[in-house]
């Protein structure tokens, strides 16, 4: 069922989809807009309590765009909304709730006014934004950076650094020479991967019986 849907509603509301996504939840994730492009084996995780949205704004003069390489993660709460354009790089990790915006959404001085200023975002390869962190518009954040759940970014980061705090600064320096392994390496193995992705089912699945799934059809929103 769960196939079906990804296939006939969801897929059809990006401008690209890459090959291979992994997709859990796929009922919570939001797609507003076009211009949305994602690439080859993005993995996303929605809950029905915390939704994924990737938004464009496509009105006024506006043509929002999206472009997220290959092997990037969405998990639970993330939020992406352009108005100019928002490209994200191979490896990108967005951890829960965190927010990436192109734009200010209202005029400063006229707050009926929508979208207001706007300059592109990117983020290079391998980029990680933590947990309930903000990137502004304009912002650029080089290769292999991590954004510390929280933070808000305002102003380019260089590569290889972690930043925290609201303005974010540099907490701390990466060294690029040490051995380090990323979402593009786990792909490197499709045999190990696909092992992973089957333990983590049996993990998440050991507890659930026939009458559990049949009560899920009709319960969605009920915890049990």
């Amino acid at each position: 069922m769960a196939g079906f849907y990804i296939k006939h509603y969801l897929e059809p509301q990006f401008e690209s989809l890459g090959k291979d996504p992994v997709i859990m939840g796929s009922r919570y994730i939001d797609i507003f807009g076009k211009g949305i492009n994602i690439g080859n084996y993005p993995t996303f995780v929605a809950t029905d309590d915390s939704r994924i949205r990737l938004t464009t704004w496509n009105v006024g003069g506006f043509d929002g765009k999206i472009y997220a390489g290959d092997f990037c993660l969405f998990t639970p709460g993330v939020r992406i909304a352009a108005a100019t354009e928002i490209r994200i790089g191979k490896g990108c990790m967005f951890a829960n709730s965190c927010y990436i915006s192109d734009a200010d959404w209202h005029g400063i001085y006229n707050r009926a006014e929508p979208v207001g200023k706007t300059k592109a975002v990117l983020l290079e390869d391998n980029v990680w934004i933590g947990d309930r962190a903000v990137v502004g518009k304009g912002v650029t954040i080089g290769e292999n950076s991590i954004v510390a759940a929280g933070a808000v970014v305002v102003k380019d980061v260089e590569s290889n650094v972690i930043v925290g705090g609201n303005p974010a600064k540099v907490i701390k320096e990466l060294d690029p020479s040490k051995e380090s392994f990323t979402r593009i390496d786990l792909f490197k193995n499709p045999q190990s991967l696909e092992d992973l992705y089957d333990k983590l089912d049996r993990l998440d699945l050991e507890k659930n019986s026939f009458l559990t799934w049949v009560r899920s059809l009709f319960f969605r929103n009920q915890r049990h």
